[in-house]
């Protein structure tokens, strides 16, 4: 299953982490350099999740902004234990 997220689309991205040293020449020095570069990813916030889809409950990947938005509807919550109906017996 991809890391994506079922409802936005929210998948992983790339980057950069820059490194820099110097002074700042409005503070007096000779300006920032950058001294590397590296490619980095950026991960969404994606949790499984039980969702309602097409009536039925399916396990899927959902970014956390999805959820909050409220684009995830889950179902309904059921007891642990389910007890039948307690009969007599017929005398």
């Amino acid at each position: 299953m991809p890391r994506v997220c079922h409802f936005t689309g929210a998948k992983t991205s790339s980057g950069n982490v820059v490194q820099r040293r110097g002074k700042a020449k409005y503070l007096g020095g000779v300006g920032i350099k950058t001294t590397s570069s590296k490619k980095r990813t950026f991960q969404p916030n994606l949790q499984n999740v039980t969702a309602m889809i097409d009536g039925r409950p399916v396990r899927i990947k959902a970014s956390v902004r999805a959820i909050r938005q409220g684009l995830v509807v889950k179902p309904l919550r059921r007891k642990a234990v389910y007890t039948a109906l307690k009969t007599s017996p017929k005398s």
